[in-house]
């Protein structure tokens, strides 16, 4: 009876000792928003660092089948929770769909997944992303001028955003987008792409990136040509130089609009408040919202110091 119950208390003692486990998966820093968003995670894991809690691990993928053979890494090591971007959709899909079912609280931060198992999702608003953009720019051009647009990479997030743009300018049949390509989120890509356009259009009003690396190599562009005046230049996402650009009152530059890296942190607090048992303040319901949409947030003159984080890479 004796061996009993002191066998009984060393289990009592080894699981008050027992950590949560986080496994955090997102894309290598191949552009600057995904460097940010590396930079966050990053960030929000060390804010636990005197939390004797929970544990994380923080892997980055190149590739999706290296992001594949990472999860099931986090996998095989005992996790309670996954936080992951996924590289791309479709291949991550089934990987995500397992850790679910395993009974992994399993968080899916910006590109969704082919399937609805998982216990949260949370991403930005792409359709606004890029809807305020387009009515932003047909405002300032009152209503009459010609438009170039640089997406980014072609897939699901980009094409909502330039969706959703489009659709800003139909009350505006005078504002004409006279070029449309993809920058692939790469501001030399940009860059390369605006010289050309700029050889041969002779009047562009206004230009939209589809974030605010590909912006910086149009304004390089512009500069370099002599044609940055009387234009109108918007991106988005908020990388810190466009933002301080703002708050010095920029005369080509006078708005951003967010599209967060920093989401992946509050995904990981969110993944530590589900295994603590946590809600959210201000919520009567206990469990964790299953669908999170981050609202997109207009950054002005005004309130730009407020979205100004000069540590982060992004």
């Amino acid at each position: 009876m004796k061996k009993v119950l002191i066998f009984l208390l060393l289990i009592v003692t080894i699981l008050s000792f027992a950590k949560f486990r986080v496994g955090v998966a997102i894309p290598a820093a191949d552009h600057g928003w995904t460097g940010g968003m590396v930079w966050w995670a990053q960030y929000a894991i060390k804010q636990y660092a005197n939390d004797p809690d929970v544990e994380f691990y923080l892997v980055t993928a190149k590739e999706p089948s290296e992001q594949i053979a990472q999860v099931q890494a986090l996998l095989a090591k005992g996790i309670d929770a996954l936080v992951i971007n996924p590289y791309e959709s479709a291949p991550l899909t089934p990987i995500c769909v397992q850790a679910f079912r395993d009974g992994i609280f399993t968080i899916i931060v910006d590109r969704g997944i082919n399937s609805e198992e998982y216990n949260v999702y949370i991403a930005g608003d792409n359709y606004m992303y890029g809807y305020l953009a387009g009515k932003y720019i047909a405002e300032k051009l009152g209503g009459k001028g010609n438009v170039v647009v640089i997406e980014g990479i072609p897939s699901t997030i980009n094409t909502e955003r330039v969706e959703a743009f489009k659709k800003a300018l139909e009350p505006y049949p005078n504002v004409k987008i006279i070029a449309q390509q993809p920058g692939y989120w790469s501001r030399e890509k940009a860059f390369e792409i605006m010289q050309t356009l700029l050889t041969k259009f002779p009047n562009i009003d206004a230009v939209w990136t589809g974030d605010d690396d590909m912006l910086h190599g149009v304004l390089l562009a512009l500069k370099q040509a002599g044609r940055d005046k009387n234009i109108v230049l918007v991106g988005g996402a908020c990388e810190k130089n466009i933002v301080k650009m703002i708050m010095d009152g920029h005369p080509l530059i006078g708005v951003d609009f967010t599209y967060p890296p920093n989401m992946i942190s509050t995904a990981i607090n969110l993944a530590v408040m589900a295994l603590k048992g946590e809600h959210l303040n201000g919520f009567y319901q206990r469990g964790i919202p299953r669908k999170i949409i981050l609202s997109t947030e207009t950054v002005t003159k005004e309130n730009a110091k407020d979205y100004y984080f000069p540590e982060s890479v992004f």
